[in-house]
């Protein structure tokens, strides 16, 4: 690839968000980034592993905009950073991780508000990948091995998190679709289908 490229993905529960993001990547030879935000962010950061894994895009009623935006803009060392709670740095790190690791390298990105930390990025672009509850439900169970009411007590409270994660950490709203670039249906298009549209997207925008 010529051009830095970067795709966030943000995703129902049992849509195959991120298996169509590591389709993508697989098909455009660079990586895709989900759990692995957390240990790179950790690192830099220098917080414990296990703190990014136990907040991991869960959400808290105390967070204040404003007061972690204005943080983030002084840095970790500064003594408003370390008198913040711990949730606070934790969503912090994993925003500046998002932010040097767009900048370093063509790469797909999932979950963790990453739309949001790149909105200004000209070579980034946000994807939702939704899908119809019956066909993500299937999805969930035979990856669980789990029966159809156990796959969807998980879909919705995973959905649940996901959506309050997103809409405390962002200022706009998780799956509304004024909220990304593109959304696309993974059961209408299947899995290779959205692959497909996401890449012919790019090609539109001059990054492929």
């Amino acid at each position: 690839m010529d051009k830095r490229l970067v795709i966030t993905i943000g995703r129902q529960c049992g849509s195959g968000g991120r298996r169509i993001g590591q389709m993508l990547a697989e098909q455009l030879g660079i990586k895709c980034y989900d759990k692995e935000i957390l240990n790179r962010a950790a690192k830099e950061s220098g917080l414990a592993a296990e703190l990014f894994e136990t907040h991991d895009e869960k959400p808290t009623s105390s967070f204040l905009y404003s007061l972690v935006m204005d943080t983030y803009s002084l840095g970790y060392t500064s003594s408003s950073y370390m008198d913040m709670p711990i949730n606070h740095k934790i969503f912090l790190a994993q925003f500046d991780t998002i932010k040097k690791l767009a900048s370093e390298e063509s790469c797909i990105i999932v979950g963790r508000c990453a739309d949001y930390a790149l909105a200004e990025d000209p070579n980034a672009f946000s994807v939702f990948v939704t899908g119809d509850d019956e066909d993500k439900i299937k999805r969930i169970m035979e990856t669980n091995n789990i029966d159809a009411n156990k796959a969807k007590d998980i879909m919705i409270k995973t959905d649940k998190k996901r959506s309050s994660y997103y809409n405390y950490y962002s200022s706009k709203r998780w799956a509304d679709s004024r909220s990304y670039d593109m959304c696309v249906n993974s059961t209408k298009l299947g899995l290779e289908g959205s692959v497909e549209f996401i890449k012919t997207y790019a090609k539109l925008k001059g990054l492929l």
